[in-house]
């Protein structure tokens, strides 16, 4: 269990690195270029962790669709950036498949 709060702990800190690397502003802001650097580091000295336990391509279907859906709902609610419906769609989708890989997959009980 606790391999998942890692896995949310590097997801979290990659979405706050990628959300930082817009407002850095290429960067030429000091603030946001700091968390970004800081941001990557821990997303993936945390992904490193999980990879001990958790499969490489689950760990990372995991990290990579949730990291989607979050960075454009940030997009949306931080940098007014419109999602459409099929943008929705598309991100149901994701959110769909990573569910199906931890309900249904064997390969996630290793």
């Amino acid at each position: 269990m606790k391999y998942w709060l890692f896995l949310l702990a590097a997801i979290i800190s990659e979405v706050t690195a990628t959300s930082s690397l817009k407002a850095s502003d290429g960067f030429t802001k000091l603030l946001p270029s700091i968390i970004v650097v800081v941001g990557y580091a821990l997303s993936f000295y945390f992904l490193s962790l999980v990879l001990k336990v958790i499969p490489i391509g689950i760990a990372y279907a995991v990290w990579a669709g949730l990291g989607i859906v979050l960075l454009a709902l940030v997009g949306w609610l931080v940098f007014g950036q419109p999602l459409d419906t099929p943008a929705l769609w598309g991100m149901g989708l994701i959110l769909t498949g990573v569910i199906v890989m931890n309900v249904f997959s064997k390969t996630v009980s290793h």
